[in-house]
């Protein structure tokens, strides 16, 4: 998800593990903490695919504060896929008015325009499909799966770097490649080790953990 305010979820006081211990091991504890008190978000009571896609665009370098108003605007007005579709470029653009960053609005439409053409309507629940619409990266698409789908995909955003630099004692840039591979690699063990229905709370927890502690 994008930048988020400052906040408290619960408490949390973990010791950092050495970089070399599995991650796996930190599973348990990042679910059980975010089942004691995750932030009530209007995207969160619908975990369809569509409001999945439409508030991870949103969340895309704007604050929660900020998108919370546009999305339920954002769903009433364009209540699924097919609507999206079939509203005017302008329509859309007015509703997005505000966010900033129009090409996020522009790659919703289009995106939405495909999934209708190609897809039935459908979100895709496959990765390479979900990386073949405009404006769909490796996050977005790992946040779609997990969120909505429950597949065990990684969903890596600033949050999610932010609380492995720390628990990983990382000292290299995340932005550089090599440092960014290997935050997916831990990304992905650690959804992976998450139990059976239980990938889109991991990848929540180590979100909200990185924006409100």
């Amino acid at each position: 998800m994008g930048e988020r305010e400052n906040g408290s979820v619960g408490e949390w006081a973990p010791t950092p593990p050495h970089p070399h211990t599995p991650p796996t091991a930190l599973v348990p504890a990042l679910l059980a903490w975010i089942a004691r008190g995750r932030r009530d978000l209007p995207w969160r009571r619908r975990r369809d695919p569509y409001a999945v896609w439409v508030s991870e665009v949103m969340l895309q370098q704007t604050q929660v504060a900020t998108v919370i108003p546009y999305f339920e605007r954002w769903l009433t007005r364009f209540p699924d896929v097919a609507a999206l579709a079939a509203a005017p470029l302008d329509d859309v653009l007015k509703a997005w008015e505000g966010l900033g960053y129009y090409a996020r609005g522009r790659n919703l439409h289009r995106a939405s325009q495909e999934i209708v053409a190609r897809h039935g309507g459908r979100i895709p629940a496959d990765r390479a499909a979900l990386l073949a619409l405009p404006g769909i990266g490796r996050y977005t698409a790992g946040a779609i799966l997990s969120l909505a789908f429950g597949q065990r995909e990684p969903a890596l955003d600033g949050n999610v770097k932010r609380v492995l630099c720390r628990l990983f004692d990382v000292a290299g840039d995340p932005r550089e490649a090599v440092t960014e591979n290997r935050l997916w690699e831990w990304a992905t063990a650690l959804v992976r080790a998450a139990p059976d229905g239980a990938a889109g709370d991991l990848n929540e927890a180590l979100m909200e953990l990185g924006a409100t502690v």
